[in-house]
């Protein structure tokens, strides 16, 4: 039984590159290249040609970032903090921080 330490709506903060130190919600997760889209972090310009829908023009999105430079963010500890795993009696896998032992997932 996996389970991935960052999933989609989580609150990440990033730890590492151009966007260090800023916090955002997670838009998707892809497990098979170790990527997040964090929702206005990464943000990078895109030239797009005129199409059936679009007028075309530079365009800004979000791109994906490495896993290992975000880090959980923990309300309760109001920090980023380290993810473990606990079996719970009923055998359901849940995260909880580190730090504070929370269980963050409800």
């Amino acid at each position: 039984m996996s389970m991935a330490r960052i999933k989609k709506g989580d609150k990440v903060m990033v730890i590492a590159g151009r966007d260090r130190d800023k916090a955002g919600k997670v838009k998707s997760v892809d497990l098979k290249k170790n990527r997040v889209v964090v929702e206005k972090l990464n943000m990078v310009k895109r030239h797009t040609k005129p199409g059936m829908n679009s007028g075309g023009g530079i365009l800004e999105k979000e791109a994906p970032m490495h896993v290992s430079n975000v880090m959980l963010f923990c309300d309760k500890c109001d920090r980023a903090v380290r993810v473990g795993f606990r079996v719970l009696a009923d055998q359901s896998k849940v995260r909880y921080c580190r730090r504070c032992n929370e269980q963050l997932d409800k």
